[in-house]
């Protein structure tokens, strides 16, 4: 059947928790063809298209995307026996696993990186995502692997992690300062002033002469306090 099998441009760059999780939910029924009509409701467009070149890539289905042996082997198998498994739709999907050009065991991340370059059409952000598939899905089967890479991509993924803790906490930052109002100052003086104007009482011509006189001196004194502030005093004397 490898007839049906696409031609290998394109590993696996989904994610392996997407993966690993379809194939699973696998054991409650498999469909005669696993197509947008079965995964539509579960995977959004993307997730869904890259799952299925997972799937075509590592032979578990064909160009149709109808279900391979391995998978059928795949899909109620655990324990030891998933990883047996898994270890051979690796080596079975990787070329450069078979390589004698490329030991696992030996290699530097540079080295895997060269080798995903060479061996498929990938590059960029595609790449690092290929080879975190790869990276998983060989822990998974056992396949092993060089502690210059799992050291390599334990700290590229903390560094990642870390990445995007800051980018969170920056847009939260940013989300809270823009929906908190910037604090105005409150003109106090002002606003004591219009209420003491609010209860001085008006000028009544009718008033006798004192009572007029009186309230021409209050008034005289209050439009002196007004005036304190912009005199650099504080109006207190």
């Amino acid at each position: 059947m490898n007839s049906d099998r696409i031609k290998k441009t394109l590993p696996p760059y989904v994610s392996y928790r997407t993966f690993r999780n379809f194939i699973d939910g696998l054991q409650s029924g498999i469909p005669s063809h696993i197509d947008r009509s079965y995964w539509g409701e579960r995977l959004s467009g993307s997730n869904g298209t890259q799952l299925m070149t997972a799937l075509r890539f590592l032979g578990l289905v064909d160009t149709e995307g109808t279900p391979m042996t391995r998978l059928l082997q795949l899909i109620p198998a655990t324990g030891g026996h998933r990883a047996e498994i898994l270890k051979q739709i690796a080596y079975s999907g990787y070329d450069f696993l078979v390589n004698r050009s490329f030991d696992p065991q030996s290699a530097t991340y540079a080295h895997l990186e060269k080798a995903f370059y060479d061996s498929y059409d990938v590059t960029g952000d595609v790449a690092r995502k290929c080879i975190k598939f790869f990276l998983e899905i060989a822990s998974d089967a056992g396949v092993p692997l060089s502690p210059l890479i799992i050291k390599k991509s334990r700290t590229m993924r903390a560094a990642s992690t870390k990445k995007r803790a800051v980018a969170i906490e920056d847009t939260r930052t940013k989300r809270n300062s823009s929906t908190i109002p910037a604090m105005q100052p409150i003109p106090l003086w002002n606003k004591w002033h219009e209420l003491v104007l609010d209860k001085f009482p008006a000028f009544d011509p009718a008033w006798p002469d004192d009572v007029k006189l009186k309230w021409f001196e209050a008034f005289d004194l209050l439009l002196k306090i007004d005036i304190a502030p912009e005199n650099g005093k504080d109006g207190k004397g």
